[in-house]
């Protein structure tokens, strides 16, 4: 049995920004970078709000995001009201499907997920100009994509 999910996204630093999951089982953190895919962040967000959104017809989701030379996919399948979340780490940017590694799993509520990443979104955004988040992660902070979010889960 699982304890509570949490997701931690630090503020970033010279475009890296250190993340990481754990549930009283399973523990996974890294640090990913702003670039090549410079998307990743919006991206989780609008992943996010069309997981929350018990209307939306898609299954599966995958992010790509990377460590620099590592690569990562953040894959999410809903099921029901319940949600696996994986993510696989390829040793370069190949993505050489025969060398990936689960490096963390975890299934849960929805809800649970949602929360869990609403509450460090919530954090990035409160300390965005304490912490420089456009300079630091060379990138604007995802404002659209971040208010999509909270108006779908609120």
């Amino acid at each position: 049995m699982t304890g509570k999910f949490e997701v931690s996204f630090n503020s970033p630093q010279c475009g890296w920004m250190s993340i990481g999951f754990e549930d009283g089982v399973n523990e996974f953190h890294t640090t990913t970078a702003h670039a090549p895919h410079a998307t990743a962040l919006p991206d989780l967000m609008r992943i996010l709000t069309s997981l929350a959104d018990p209307a939306s017809q898609q299954q599966e989701y995958l992010l790509k995001w990377n460590r620099d030379p590592e690569e990562f996919d953040f894959r999410f399948v809903r099921d029901g009201e319940n949600v696996l979340i994986e993510i696989h780490q390829f040793p370069t940017e190949e993505r050489d499907a025969t060398e990936r590694e689960l490096v963390y799993s975890h299934t849960g509520t929805i809800k649970e997920a949602v929360t869990a990443f609403a509450e460090t979104f919530e954090q990035l955004y409160e300390d965005r100009d304490t912490d420089e988040f456009e300079f630091n992660w060379r990138q604007p902070f995802p404002h659209k994509e971040f208010e999509e979010f909270k108006k779908r889960i609120n």
